[in-house]
């Protein structure tokens, strides 16, 4: 039997304290229905009897204080609301206890943007980790020494779990049902909780929005240009006459400030452009694509799939409503 203590972190959500209890606790069900003893003792656990959550919104008693829990087997973080920054200074109180546990052998599953939190302790230097990808920015910026991943929205390391956003937490409760109880168990409550359990990437749900808190005029003037310009055709050539820096320059300044190559900027927000239209338009694909600036469609198609791990077509049936 495994300990799960779950942190009732101050400004954690409720949610994510909630529906990880209540998973981890319906696998003891089924377990009890298959005449098998439990495998998991679920607590909630706060630095302090009564902690605040969600702004204030609600108010939740722990089972224990960290004091009083010597021992656990798992630690859950959950996602955390809002203004980060904050929420790390507001729950310092758990940091030696994290790292306590996690030297004595406890397993941490992080949640989400919870990942801010754990970061904050060190435990994820040199590490990878998942998150939010609108959070992504800001994590980079405060935690350079974490090794973020882009194409999972699971990681696995050294006994810290990490995931990409939202509800992607439940997969990743999901995927450590299956490595405690096994595959058919994590099947079962995928089914009864409507859970997408073969879903790998947030990639399909990310909105492309550029860094531009860099201070780099000229690179900020050439992603203006190429977001005010989604359909049409140009080239980085093109983009460095119009300012009048040279390439290697510009190439080099563009890449440290957004983290892309000028042609993968261009490529994002020309995905990003069609993906609106795939949204909203009865238009056909190949006109849209035409839309785009693009003349050879296979290629496009390619790009599309890069950014979403989707075809157009298959985009347009996830988030068109017929």
């Amino acid at each position: 039997m495994k300990h799960v203590s779950i942190l009732a972190l101050h400004d954690a959500t409720m949610t994510s304290i909630d529906s990880s209890q209540q998973l981890l606790n319906r696998v003891n069900d089924f377990l009890k229905y298959q005449k098998k003893s439990n495998f998991y003792t679920v607590e909630i656990v706060g630095a302090e009897k009564n902690i605040q959550l969600n702004h204030a919104l609600y108010t939740i008693n722990a089972d224990k204080t960290i004091d009083e829990v010597e021992k656990t087997d798992v630690i859950v973080i959950p996602l955390l609301c809002g203004n980060f920054s904050g929420a790390i200074q507001e729950n310092r109180k758990y940091c030696d206890w994290v790292i306590s546990q996690y030297s004595n052998g406890a397993e941490i599953v992080c949640l989400c943007v919870g990942s801010f939190f754990l970061a904050s302790t060190g435990l994820l230097k040199n590490k990878k980790c998942a998150i939010h990808w609108a959070a992504k920015d800001e994590f980079q910026t405060m935690f350079p020494d974490v090794h973020l991943i882009d194409d999972k929205i699971i990681t696995d390391e050294s006994g810290i779990y990490t995931c990409a956003g939202g509800y992607s937490y439940l997969n990743l409760l999901l995927y450590l049902i299956e490595k405690h109880v096994g595959k058919e168990m994590s099947i079962l409550a995928s089914k009864m909780f409507e859970i997408d359990i073969e879903r790998k990437s947030q990639n399909p749900f990310v909105i492309f929005i550029g860094q531009k808190k860099h201070g780099d005029q000229e690179v900020l003037f050439a992603q203006e240009f190429i977001e005010n310009n989604p359909a049409d055709i140009f080239t980085v050539e093109d983009i460095c006459s119009r300012f009048g820096v040279g390439r290697r320059t510009l190439e080099r300044r563009f890449k440290k400030c957004t983290g892309n190559s000028i042609t993968e900027y261009i490529q994002r927000v020309k995905v990003e452009f069609a993906k609106k239209q795939l949204e909203s338009d009865r238009k056909s694909i190949n006109e849209i694509i035409y839309e785009v600036g693009y003349n050879d469609i296979d290629a496009f198609r390619k790009v599309f799939k890069k950014h979403t791990d989707l075809s157009p077509i298959d985009y347009r049936k996830r988030f068109i409503r017929q």
